[in-house]
C-alpha cells in the first residue's frame, strides 16, 4: 500500500477540519461578521499549508498518518480520553462563539494579540515535533512494523511530551485569540485530560517500547520543564 495520498484526498481531509471549525465558530455566533474567527481560520490554513507541504515531501508516511481521522486503539483508556477530548475540543470553539454573541467576556486587545501570536508559536513547536518523530499517531500505539524507536532529539531533549505541550498551549491561546475568558475553562479541561492520557502513555511506553525508561531517566519532565 502507497504512503502517499493523492492530491484529491488529501485537499479533502484538509479542508475538512477548517470547515468544522467554521461551523464551531460562526454558527453559535449567528454572524460571519467576527474578525477574530477569521483571522484564526486564516491562521490554521496557513500553517496547516506549510506543515502539509513539508510532510507531503519529508515525510509522507507521518502525513498519512496524521490524515488518517478515525484510527481505532487497542487501549480502553485511549478510547474515553479521545472522546472526552472531542468533546472539550467542540467547546473550546463554541465557548467563545457563544461568548462573542452574548459578549460574555470584555478582554483587553492585548490578550488577543498574544493569543494569536501563542498559536502561531504552538503550531511552530508542533512541526519540530513532527519533523523529530515519524511515529506520531493520533491513537496511543507502538508502531512495530515501522521499527518504532525512543525520539530523544529535538524538543523531546526538554520534555517528553512535546507534541502535548503544543496543543495545550495551543488550546489556552485559541480563547485569548477569540477574546474568551469563558473559553479558558475547557481548555483547562483539555490540559487535565491530556496530563491523565501521559500518565497512562509513560506507563505502556516504559514497558513496551524499547529504551524508554533509560531516556525517562534522563527526560524527567513530561510537559513542562523542570516543573512535571
Amino acid at each position: 500500500m502507497s504512503d502517499h495520498i493523492s492530491i484529491r484526498n488529501l485537499i479533502i481531509r484538509f479542508t475538512l477540519f477548517p470547515l468544522i471549525m467554521g461551523v464551531l465558530l460562526f454558527v453559535p455566533a449567528n454572524t460571519l461578521d467576527w474578525s477574530a474567527g477569521w483571522i484564526y481560520i486564516i491562521i490554521y490554513i496557513c500553517s496547516g499549508i506549510m506543515v502539509v507541504s513539508w510532510l507531503r515531501k519529508n515525510n509522507p508516511k507521518l502525513l498519512k498518518e496524521r490524515m488518517t481521522f478515525l484510527k481505532k486503539t487497542a487501549h480502553r483508556w485511549d478510547k474515553i480520553i479521545i472522546l472526552g477530548s472531542t468533546v472539550l475540543f467542540v467547546a473550546l470553539f463554541a465557548v467563545p462563539s457563544l461568548d462573542f454573541r452574548y459578549q460574555w467576556s470584555q478582554m483587553s486587545l492585548i490578550f488577543n494579540i498574544i493569543g494569536f501570536v501563542g498559536i502561531v508559536c504552538s503550531f511552530v513547536l508542533i512541526f519540530l515535533v513532527m519533523r523529530e518523530n515519524t511515529y506520531l499517531s493520533r491513537v496511543v500505539e507502538i508502531q512495530k512494523e515501522r521499527g518504532h524507536t525512543t525520539i530523544t532529539t529535538g524538543p523531546y531533549r526538554f520534555v517528553r511530551h512535546p507534541m502535548y505541550v503544543g496543543v495545550i498551549v495551543m488550546s489556552f491561546c485559541t480563547s485569548l485569540a477569540l477574546g474568551s475568558f469563558y473559553g479558558l475553562i475547557p481548555a483547562l479541561l483539555l490540559a487535565i485530560i491530556i496530563g491523565i492520557r501521559t500518565h497512562f502513555e509513560d506507563k505502556m511506553l516504559h514497558k513496551e517500547l524499547p529504551g524508554y525508561k533509560e531516556y525517562a531517566i534522563k527526560t524527567r519532565y513530561r510537559l513542562l520543564p523542570r516543573i512535571w
